[in-house]
């Protein structure tokens, strides 16, 4: 069984960089929201603007992160916070369901 917890974790899944100058382009990122048994997640990416200071090879998942958090900013996390703990919630207490009558269960 997971352990609850609050806040969401989130990844980095993988970086796109120009080869010639190091400068990460894009960021793909995965965020997580665990309770009890239950787990939602989400995916996605972000262009990366401007001019990146750290040399590629001394970059960290923690600077990474934070940049995307930046991107988004308080309001948005708040907002993917809350569709984690609705993707929960559904789990909890399903609204939806999908079936064929006929089929066996």
């Amino acid at each position: 069984m997971a352990k609850a917890n609050p806040h969401p974790t989130w990844h980095v899944v993988n970086l796109d960089r120009e080869v010639a100058t190091g400068k990460v382009t894009t960021v793909h990122w995965t965020v997580e929201l665990e309770s009890d048994q239950y787990r939602a997640s989400a995916y996605g990416s972000i262009g990366v603007d401007g001019e990146v200071t750290v040399p590629f090879k001394d970059l960290t998942e923690e600077t990474i992160i934070h940049w995307v958090k930046e991107h988004f900013g308080e309001e948005k996390l708040q907002e993917i916070g809350a569709a984690l703990q609705e993707q929960i919630e559904n789990q909890r207490a399903p609204k939806v369901a999908a079936g064929l009558p006929w089929a066996a269960a």
